[in-house]
């Protein structure tokens, strides 16, 4: 077999191999992946006419409505003895409405239409497939490819609705093209309010929206949109692959979010879940034919220790088509504009990540503990993905390191555009659901009581308010090639998030974003808003996170002095906490008079307000760290500077 991948050529891994000539030693296994891809492919052809067709499965599966209001109903329950369709329509009958079996354990039913020509299932009505098992039992069911599902009141077990409005919402905008620079917003429509309350995809629409356009970002990553009964999973544990949530409204109003998102040239990127899949039977794929497989793979292998959920059989072609035509309803349905993959470690590797450090070590990612069938699949959905939406944006988040992750399947990687970077939050504070926020971290509970701009700032507000703007823009300018910020971070959100649960009376206190602190003009909130909005609109001015890495010049342990120039602009950073730099020599490339074009000092952002921004600072011929220039600026304590050459053009 080891000849076999011998011979399968990767079209550009040459230039993986020049980014990274110590990859050679796994060429073989960087062979064998895109071997398998290949074939995955070439079959998709040979068996489905080309993945175009079999990515858009949902038009064939779960219920469809036909010109002539004929409904097709199609499911995959291959260990299942018989199925049934009952619901309000037949008056809740288990058995007046059988599939009939198909090939490859396939099920399908017809409905004609009423006389009066309308669909036999109207539509918001409830349906259940009955599930026959070999063992004699009866199962009730919700459909893998169900659209819609609710909770009725006092009740736990989600309902599967028929959704088919007589007046669906039509997108108006046209998609936004492909931002050069990712700022992204990260979103949960369910806390993006200050009520103590499930808010709604309409809230968000109406009162987050304009915040976000205001703030400078061109992107919002959309988080536990996909339907899960569990709120208090934060949307990880998913229950309906193809609804979006109820809690937060109907799927016309999703698409009206969207839509008027782009109406403001912001992409919107959903948070998808094909790591794992809630254990769930009734209102889950757990278990839908009866079996301990089905979706998933058998126990062990199809159970994750820690998170208590089920793994795909990646390597399963019904389960290639039900995830592929996943992203594929997400794009063309919603019009979402890309992805975030959740769980990417896990579901790269068979120890899913538990007790694995990951030192860098090559060897950690090749051999037995990588799980290929994931690598595979990921491949191909990167594929179809950007084949058929060139400006589709994915993002891995990943915390291992793989190699290629974010290189192009053609050479041999992955084929993401994006790593979610997550060592840089866990660097300033282990950054984790109900911990305390970065803000809170910093001021803790003098939050509650000395945030008012009415009165002097206390030692520990002033420090809090000032790292807090620098740590935001080293991570921006320094952190790589996009920006993520979690709603409220922007202003300084105190306390930290909890979701509704057992352990705390189900309180909503915490699952909440407390946006109501900016209408306060006198307290602080605002100032830490208006340094966000100015970073990024500087960034969009000047670039940064589309220019190359930046080139650090200078990182003093005894000063606190980080200085570094990317994107034709010079960064000043001093932590120190007393000491000003006045008269310090900072390196640069491109001789010139520079000015300010960011300063986190000035007062409107809670600074101190020690610098005149109509100084000039001129360069010397004089070489230091590095740099053939050199220039002396002054640096107040605490304080993050951003110098512009006025003398060059920006990389825009």
């Amino acid at each position: 077999m080891a000849d076999t991948w011998d011979n399968v050529t990767i079209p550009e891994f040459n230039s993986l191999l020049q980014m990274d000539p110590y990859l050679k030693q796994y060429e073989k296994d960087f062979r064998r992946r895109y071997g398998l891809f290949e074939k995955r492919l070439f079959l998709l052809e040979e068996a489905e006419g080309g993945f175009d067709q079999f990515t858009r499965s949902y038009r064939t599966f779960g219920v469809n409505r036909m010109a002539d209001n004929r409904l097709v109903l199609r499911e995959w329950a291959p260990a299942a003895e018989a199925l049934f369709l009952t619901g309000d329509f037949n008056g809740w009958d288990n058995f007046s409405h059988p599939y009939e079996k198909k090939e490859f354990g396939k099920w399908e039913l017809c409905l004609p239409p009423k006389h009066d020509k309308s669909p036999a299932i109207e539509h918001n009505t409830k349906l259940k497939v009955v599930v026959h098992t070999k063992k004699g039992e009866r199962l009730y069911r919700i459909s893998p490819w169900a659209k819609y599902a609710i909770q009725a009141e006092k009740q736990v077990i989600y309902d599967w609705v028929h959704w088919d409005p007589p007046q669906p919402y039509m997108h108006i905008h046209p998609r936004p093209k492909k931002p050069q620079s990712l700022r992204i917003y990260e979103s949960h429509v369910g806390i993006a309010s200050p009520d103590p309350k499930v808010a709604s995809y309409t809230n968000f629409t109406i009162n987050v929206l304009p915040r976000i356009k205001d703030l400078g970002y061109n992107c919002i990553q959309l988080m536990a949109v996909m339907e899960h009964a569990y709120y208090a999973s934060f949307g990880y544990q998913v229950t309906s692959f193809f609804a979006a949530s109820s809690r937060y409204g109907t799927p016309e109003e999703l698409k009206q979010l969207i839509d008027t998102a782009h109406s403001l040239d912001i992409v919107v990127l959903l948070d998808v879940v094909h790591s794992h899949a809630s254990q769930n039977t009734e209102d889950g794929l757990n278990s839908f034919d009866g079996s301990d497989s089905c979706f998933f793979h058998s126990p062990p292998r199809g159970e994750h220790a820690l998170w208590g959920s089920r793994l795909f059989n990646y390597s399963s072609w019904e389960v290639l088509r039900f995830l592929l035509s996943n992203l594929r309803w997400w794009m063309e349905e919603y019009r979402f504009d890309g992805f975030r993959f959740d769980g990417v470690t896990s579901m790269m590797y068979h120890h899913h990540g538990i007790g694995s450090m990951f030192s860098g070590d090559y060897s950690e990612y090749f051999g037995l503990q990588v799980d290929e069938d994931s690598l595979v699949y990921l491949m191909t959905a990167n594929h179809v993905l950007h084949t058929l939406y060139p400006d589709c944006i994915t993002i891995a988040e990943d915390v291992s390191g793989m190699p290629a992750v974010c290189r192009s399947v053609a050479e041999g990687g992955l084929g993401f555009d994006y790593r979610l970077a997550m060592a840089i939050p866990d660097k300033w504070i282990q950054s984790l659901v109900g911990d305390k926020s970065l803000a809170f971290w910093l001021m803790d509970k003098e939050m509650y009581t000395n945030m008012s701009s009415l009165i002097p700032m206390t030692p520990v507000i002033d420090r809090g308010i000032q790292l807090h703007k620098m740590i935001r823009l080293l991570t921006h300018a320094l952190g790589g090639e996009g920006y993520l910020n979690f709603m409220g971070n922007e202003f300084g959100h105190p306390e930290w998030l909890d979701f509704p649960r057992k352990g705390n009376n189900e309180s909503y206190h915490y699952a909440r974003r407390q946006y109501n602190l900016l209408d306060t003009d006198h307290l602080r909130y605002r100032q830490l808003y208006d340094f966000d909005r100015d970073m990024n609109r500087t960034e969009d001015k000047y670039g940064w996170l589309a220019a190359p890495p930046a080139f650090v010049s200078a990182k003093h342990e005894g000063d606190k002095v980080i200085v570094f120039e990317r994107g034709n602009v010079l960064f000043l950073l001093n932590f120190h906490p007393t000491r000003s730099q006045t008269n310090y020599r900072v390196a640069v490339a491109s001789p010139g008079k520079y000015t300010i074009k960011l300063d986190s000092d000035e007062v409107q952002y809670g600074g101190h307000g020690r610098l005149d921004h109509n100084t000039e600072f001129f360069t010397e011929p004089q070489p230091f760290n590095e740099r053939d220039n050199s220039m002396l600026v002054y640096i107040p304590c605490r304080t993050a500077l951003i110098l512009g050459n006025d003398d060059t053009e920006s990389c825009y």
